[in-house]
């Protein structure tokens, strides 16, 4: 089955670079050095978690990092080559006693490392407007995505190839080898064999736009996601956003372990699936979504490298309702302060309420012994400086209030997967610096 999927990628390239319909991006290249950009994200991060569930300890981390960004242009010609090198440099704020949530890294005796760094380099060739990578880099594919929401993001090494040969639609294919979290020190401390993904997106119109991507990662699992997403005017100056969007998880045998009912872990599956529709008129964002789950499993993520950011579902908060056959259904508002004299100044609250969820036990997981619920109050405020010398420097304060069944608390800290009950603060404060 891999094979005819890379048969099937190679082809789909292969198709697209002979089917050129829009004007080639290496042909405008300016160059190396002359299209090169480079750039340092300064970041102070503050995440405090005061659990409620009585069975696990209270986490909270703070510490300081520069992210830095270079990549240069291309070569003129009908190859273009070019190189870049993405990677990061922190220290942390006070002891970190009780650092957790891949904030900081930690030494084997679980204190937190003072200063840190990580990162590499990667080269890239363009072909038309087909481009390829090979290195380090953060994977924003929804199959296999990186965590962005840490201080720092997580890395992955590999091959990464784009074709946009046709026009509104984006081919992308390669293969990782590599996988660091957040918080890990070693490029390759999640043990990553390899994980090769594919996909698709293709723009229909304006309004209507759809998406397929799968990844395949050895010995451990293969999942597929696909996404529609229909946006349309209504009266008074207000349009909709209407969006499906789907996850389809087979893992193998060699998986890590997760919110499974059943002893082989070779039979572990799992859909779920959510439908959202947003209204948006001048200041205001209103969105109502529904999630559900079905297999023999929870929406499991993450601990088989296979991306910390990979659910990319309406109902995805603190928690991303995701248990084992749990159905969900949440209401977002933002408003947007821009007609107070404040453009920039963004509030975002959200309720989520999710039920219906199996609970295992935990000597025989394949009997059931509770359905079990759990809700999430969501709140963030946001600032993003509008111009100035700190153009784009935003502060963001966020607070969570979680709480679920004791039963699903139970599961989750047994299985080492979940967050529990929980109060949580997140404080970001980013300053981008362009360097040219």
């Amino acid at each position: 089955m891999l094979q005819s999927k890379k048969l099937t990628l190679a082809v789909l390239i292969n198709a697209a670079l002979v089917s050129t319909a829009f004007a080639s991006e290496q042909s405008e290249s300016k160059g190396f050095v002359e299209d090169a950009n480079g750039s340092v994200l300064f970041r102070t991060g503050y995440l405090n978690r005061d659990k409620k569930d009585g069975l696990t300890n209270d986490t909270s981390s703070a510490a300081q990092t520069a992210i830095i960004n270079l990549d240069s242009g291309f070569t003129k010609g009908i190859v273009g080559f070019g190189a870049g090198i993405i990677g990061d440099a922190s220290f942390k704020l006070g002891e970190n006693k009780n650092t957790g949530n891949q904030m900081i890294p930690v030494h084997n005796d679980g204190s937190a490392y003072d200063h840190w760094a990580r990162g590499g380099a990667y080269v890239k060739a363009r072909v038309s407007n087909t481009t390829a990578k090979y290195g380090t880099q953060v994977s924003e594919i929804p199959v296999i995505a990186s965590n962005t929401a840490r201080l720092t993001p997580e890395y992955y090494t590999g091959l990464y190839i784009e074709s946009n040969e046709i026009k509104d639609l984006t081919l992308i294919g390669g293969k990782f080898t590599k996988n660091q979290w957040s918080n890990d020190i070693s490029s390759d401390q999640q043990g990553l064999d390899s994980a090769i993904f594919w996909g698709a997106k293709y723009k229909f119109n304006d309004q209507v736009n759809a998406s397929y991507y799968g990844v395949d990662v050895k010995d451990k699992l293969e999942r597929h996601y696909a996404n529609a997403n229909y946006n349309f005017a209504v009266p008074n100056d207000a349009n909709v956003t209407l969006d499906a969007v789907a996850y389809n998880t087979q893992w193998e045998a060699g998986a890590a372990t997760g919110s499974h009912t059943t002893d082989n872990l070779a039979d572990r599956e799992n859909t779920i699936w959510g439908v959202s529709a947003t209204y948006n008129k001048d200041a205001h964002n209103v969105m109502l979504a529904y999630q559900d789950n079905a297999g023999n499993t929870g929406y499991d993520y993450a601990y088989n490298a296979d991306g910390l950011q990979s659910i990319y579902v309406p109902n995805s908060y603190l928690s991303d309702f995701n248990g084992n056959d749990e159905k969900s259904v949440g209401l977002q508002y933002n408003y947007n302060f821009k007609n107070h004299g404040l453009p920039g100044l963004n509030w975002t609250s959200a309720f989520v309420y999710g039920w219906d969820i199996d609970v295992a036990d935990r000597n025989n997981r394949t009997e059931i012994i509770d359905q079990a619920e759990e809700h999430e109050f969501f709140n963030q405020v946001k600032y993003t400086v509008q111009s100035g010398a700190f153009k784009d420097a935003s502060l963001r304060l966020r607070y969570s209030y979680l709480r679920s069944s004791s039963s699903y608390n139970n599961q989750k800290v047994n299985n080492s997967e979940g967050i529990g009950s929980t109060n949580e603060w997140r404080i970001w404060l980013d300053i981008p610096v362009k360097l040219f």
